[in-house]
């Protein structure tokens, strides 16, 4: 009788093509942020042409997540019937449908529709890519990944801040919907041609055989929902969403109206309202996959977005206090600690599942909340600052914190390494 003990199973390897299928996952992802992404560094100008209230102007932002939040529980039967390829290319194509409409809006209604539309890629991809992932990828290599996608929200939004003020001024407006249209269409085809499911031979974890007679069925939609820790990473996924799209849609307008930044750069980069706002982003491009990476290493997922959540929470405190350049290095300072939390809070649905089979599940919920956050969060903003041109802005920072200790009790309860 041997008394060697049995060998640990080696870690299972990333496919190859995992990578491949990354980029067709980006590209598409990409079109989405990009284009609810375009308002934000164009707000004075929508603001001016179309005759909108400030609460208007949220409204516009927000109405971008509604169907996101609407379509995130149905996504995982949409996902079931249609597969992850056609949901995709769906998606994608309404963003680009969304997108040619409101380049040729005549109306602030054909314009919030187009944003409705939009938002019904927004809703269905991101729920379909980080499934994909966790198909492709491997449990212990996943955060990487995981977060090397999420810098699509970050460099996306750093591409329309610097490009789309500019176009906008020597263009008009309706070019950047156009070319976020064309992107999109671009998205659209490169997706169709790479993308595939991992054969069994790709796959990280084998896949589930089918119930044999008396044994327990599939989970259903109810049953998965009862899991308490998808839920705990959706209002931590939610709450971050809500206040960096808050700050986020209206920094640029901030800057602009309270210390004379402009839309151009005729007095320089750092006189750009957009483009110094684009620092949030730039940075969270690169602390993304780098706390990503970091989880991975320590083995963690909780106190990773723990640091990175009561640090950002910490910066509500001075972002309408700030002048000359303490206002870039806020910027940089808010991206790179509020970067990780994304990737890592996604990559963490996967492991507080109870079977695979459930993972879809629980991409749902965090989508659920995610949409939710984003829809409330710009218009909650404004309504708390009031006249752009008043004293608000402050408050309207300062009731970030109560809400982001929301998301951190949320992170702190997940049962999850």
């Amino acid at each position: 009788m041997s008394n060697k003990a049995p060998a640990a199973a080696a870690p299972a390897e990333t496919p190859k093509y995992a990578w491949v299928v990354l980029f067709a996952l980006y590209m598409a992802t990409f079109s989405a942020p990009l284009n609810m992404f375009k308002l934000p560094p164009v707000m004075t100008t929508i603001v001016d042409k179309f005759a909108l209230s400030s609460s208007q102007s949220g409204d516009l932002m927000s109405v971008f997540s509604i169907m996101g939040f609407v379509l995130a529980i149905p996504a995982g039967f949409i996902l079931k019937r249609f597969g992850i390829k056609l949901t995709v290319l769906f998606s994608v194509g309404t963003i680009m449908l969304g997108s040619v409409l409101g380049a040729l809006a005549a109306s602030a209604g054909m314009l919030f529709a187009g944003r409705f539309i939009e938002g019904i890629g927004m809703g269905l991809i991101m729920v379909s890519a980080p499934l994909a992932i966790s198909l492709w990828f491997p449990a212990h290599n996943r955060a990487l990944p995981t977060g090397i996608w999420a810098t699509s929200v970050g460099i996306s939004n750093v591409l329309t801040l610097i490009a789309a003020p500019s176009m906008a001024v020597k263009l008009g407006w309706q070019s950047v919907w156009w070319a976020g249209a064309i992107f999109a269409a671009v998205a659209f085809v490169l997706f169709a041609a790479i993308f595939r499911m991992p054969r069994p031979d790709e796959m990280p974890e084998a896949p589930a055989p089918p119930a044999a007679a008396g044994e327990e069925a599939p989970p259903s939609l109810i049953s998965g929902m009862r899991n308490i820790n998808y839920w705990l990473v959706g209002i931590g996924f939610g709450v971050y969403n809500l206040v960096v799209m808050a700050m986020c849609t209206f920094l640029p307008t901030y800057l602009e109206l309270k210390h004379g930044y402009l839309l151009t750069y005729e007095q320089g980069i750092f006189m750009n309202a957009s483009a110094v706002t684009a620092l949030i982003m730039l940075a969270s491009v690169f602390s993304a996959p780098g706390g990503g990476y970091i989880s991975d290493k320590l083995g963690s997922r909780k106190a990773v977005v723990l640091v990175s959540y009561a640090v950002m929470t910490l910066t509500f405190l001075v972002p309408f206090s700030v002048t000359g350049w303490q206002i870039p290095v806020y910027m940089l300072v808010f991206g790179l600690f509020g970067g990780p939390i994304a990737p890592i809070l996604l990559a963490a649905v996967p492991e507080v599942s109870k079977r695979p089979q459930l993972i879809g599940i629980g991409m749902a919920c965090a989508a659920v909340c995610q949409n939710l956050g984003m829809y409330i969060g710009p218009s909650l903003f404004i309504r708390i600052v009031g006249d752009p041109m008043g004293n608000g802005w402050a408050t309207a920072g300062y009731w970030m914190i109560p809400i982001s200790l929301i998301g951190m009790i949320a992170v702190w309860r997940i049962k999850v390494r």
